[in-house]
């Protein structure tokens, strides 16, 4: 089943993902021989205005050439679906995802049917700060020898990388997160965006990468999130995250990202409050408003809208600037309401036409002072500037969003979750339509699934989510192991599906409150070898061939019937149809029909062809696993595929 793609593997180089992008785009700069043609492009290049330059700058670590390596190789996992959580009512028709295992090879399947996909991607990666949270996890399958062939580099420089392991210095850090981001950069639609949290230790080194993988002019920012207030490190106590943001191609996203304004209703509230009070004495309101901001540090966002000071029957003010942006354009007089007076007038006159001023000051849209002496102002409402750009400073205390899990779960079971409504704050701003698919594929306690599920809730939506988290086994002297959970993993799906459990009662939303669960598996070596040695034309199939890909009690069947439909294209989510032939039944999706078990007869084969000619089946493709076939019904079934009636054309591929 996975033959082509170890056999691949034994060729490629750390260039080769790169290449095989480069022959797709343009095929007419390589030659018969699958050499690549640079003069013909210097040649195209040079009638342009592209400039070529010879120096440039990169970032450079140790493991560079392996971390490249590692996105051209294919994945010996496969897709194992846990099929008594699957067919549970809430996650039979569910659109939501969860993989089990390593994120690389996660992302490589994904890569398989959700290239140019995902609207955002969120993760919050390993931070390395030389502690337990992160050391190099890749065991290495190469030897030195074999690792600088296949990377192109010196045996010296083989052997340091391959010492690596276990380690958390900067280069390994970078080898491990570098081929992550290039390869999740294709999930990625033109429009869209990664947010990726970082703490200080790598914090300018993950910026360099991104510039190099997603283009320094992609960068869109990046959000610093105050969440502690922890005083207990030499220097400088660091009391804030980043959040780095990346477009893939700005010139396909507007960069209109707008957030509401936060503490809103409680200053609606406040005003409601000092009407009651004082009534139509706008002056009195507007005192007590000031004294009101008073109470608010800057870290309170209420305290950002505190020029919002005034009110009037229509509602909440502040006095904005009147003068015209062009000097001088309009200058007339304006007479003070209360004292007849000629009020000043700004320097570079009034912002609006005589006539406009006047209907504006009718409408009582104007901010008089005292008398003449002080320049008038606009009235600009609170209500009418709800919606702000996407600001760079967020406060939110970390331990709300820890609180908030300990509660869902019954204990501390994760330090240092992620914010729920901060993840929602930064979906919302980017603009995510209700039909989004959004993936996080370092998970942990699955923040982001709940943030999915939360605006959901809110708008009825039909958003996506696909979490990715890695089996990582749970220290047997932790809380967590003590009330049950063996594996990280399992702790973000409890959350998953606990904070569905409480949305669905707070909110009685219709929404999709399930998830697809996939476990990767990967192979015994001895599988792997026997799988790429086979010769079906001279040998005989020793042994089950399907069993061989059972875990977790899940048929082997499943298995690869689930790799092959994402390696088709079809995702997921997707479910095959029984068809019966004769006595044997494949199965059928979307017109790929998958024979895979063992058991199919040449008066099967007739009644395919049968079906096939009378367009009683519909198909492109017939899909086979070899293994389960005798080498000369293989024989026959693609001599009838190829010898059909009415010029069909039909295609019939081997997976070994």
């Amino acid at each position: 089943m996975i033959k082509d793609q170890l056999t691949k593997n034994n060729t490629v180089g750390p260039n080769t993902r790169e290449i095989e992008k480069l022959r797709k785009v343009f095929p007419h700069y390589f030659d018969k021989n699958g050499d690549f043609m640079i003069d013909r492009l210097k040649e195209l290049l040079s009638s342009t205005d592209v400039e070529m330059r010879k120096e440039g700058y990169e970032l450079k670590f140790l493991g560079k050439s392996y971390a490249k390596l590692l996105t051209s190789t294919e994945t010996k996992t496969v897709l194992t679906p846990i099929i008594e959580h699957n067919t549970k009512g809430i996650n039979a028709e569910s659109k939501n995802v969860y993989m089990v295992g390593d994120n690389i090879d996660a992302i490589k399947h994904l890569l398989k049917s959700y290239s140019n996909e995902v609207d955002c991607i969120y993760i919050d990666p390993p931070y390395n700060t030389g502690k337990k949270d992160f050391v190099y996890p890749d065991t290495f399958e190469f030897s030195k020898e074999s690792l600088a062939k296949s990377a192109g580099i010196e045996e010296d420089e083989a052997e340091r990388i391959l010492n690596m392991a276990g380690k958390s210095t900067h280069s390994a850090w970078l080898t491990f997160m570098y081929p992550r981001l290039l390869l999740a950069r294709d999930l990625l639609k033109d429009e869209g965006v990664i947010f990726i949290s970082i703490d200080e230790n790598e914090h300018c080194n993950l910026k360099l990468i991104c510039d190099e993988v997603f283009g320094e002019e992609n960068f869109a920012g990046e959000i610093i999130w105050k969440n502690s207030s922890k005083n207990d490190q030499s220097y400088i106590s660091m009391q804030h995250e980043y959040i780095i943001a990346f477009v893939k191609n700005k010139s396909m996203n507007s960069g209109e990202w707008t957030e509401k304004k936060e503490g809103l209703e409680e200053i609606f509230k406040a005003f409601e409050g000092f009407r009651q009070k004082h009534g139509d004495d706008w002056e009195a309101i507007h005192k007590e408003a000031l004294e009101w901001y008073k109470q608010f540090p800057e870290s309170n966002p209420i305290y950002s809208s505190k020029h919002y000071s005034w009110m009037d029957e229509r509602g909440v003010y502040f006095p904005a600037d009147i003068s015209g942006p062009n000097y001088g354009q309009y200058r007339y007089d304006v007479t003070h309401p209360n004292t007849g007076g000629i009020c000043k007038e700004p320097a570079s006159g009034w912002r609006y036409p005589e006539e406009t001023m006047k209907q504006r000051v009718k409408d009582n849209l104007i901010h008089f002072g005292k008398d003449e002496t002080t320049i008038p102002n606009n009235k600009t409402y609170l209500v009418d500037t709800q919606f702000q750009s996407l600001t760079s400073i967020k406060y939110k205390d970390g331990r709300v969003a820890s609180n908030q899990l300990n509660d869902l779960l019954g204990g501390k079971y994760f330090t240092n979750p992620k914010d729920v409504d901060l993840l929602c704050l930064l979906f919302k701003a980017i603009g995510l339509d209700k039909n989004s698919l959004i993936i996080d594929f370092f998970s942990g306690s699955a923040s982001t699934a709940h943030a999915v599920m939360q605006m959901n809730a809110e708008d009825n939506g039909k958003r996506k989510f696909i979490m990715v988290q890695l089996p990582e086994a749970i220290e047997e002297n932790k809380p967590a192991y003590q009330a049950g959970y063996r594996t990280i993993d399992e702790i973000g799906r409890d959350r998953i599906e606990k904070a569905a459990e409480k949305i669905k009662t707070n909110t009685n939303a219709g929404i999709d409150y399930g998830y697809k669960l996939y476990k990767l598996n990967t192979p015994e070596q001895k599988t792997l070898d026997k799988i790429v040695d086979f010769n079906p034309v001279e040998e005989l199939v020793l042994g089950d061939m399907i069993d061989i890909f059972s875990f977790d009690n899940i048929p082997g069947k499943e298995t690869i019937l689930s790799t092959w439909l994402n390696e088709d294209g079809y995702g997921l989510c997707s479910k095959a149809e029984r068809i019966k032939l004769k006595t044997y039944e494949a199965d059928l999706h979307d017109g790929s029909l998958y024979i895979i078990e063992e058991g199919i007869t040449s008066g099967d084969i007739m009644e395919l062809i049968k079906k096939i000619e009378n367009n009683e089946l519909m198909i492109s493709r017939v899909v086979v696993y070899p293994y389960s076939l005798p080498f000369n019904q293989s024989h026959e079934l693609k001599k009838n595929i190829a010898n059909l009636r009415q010029n069909k054309n039909i295609t019939v591929i081997e997976r070994y």
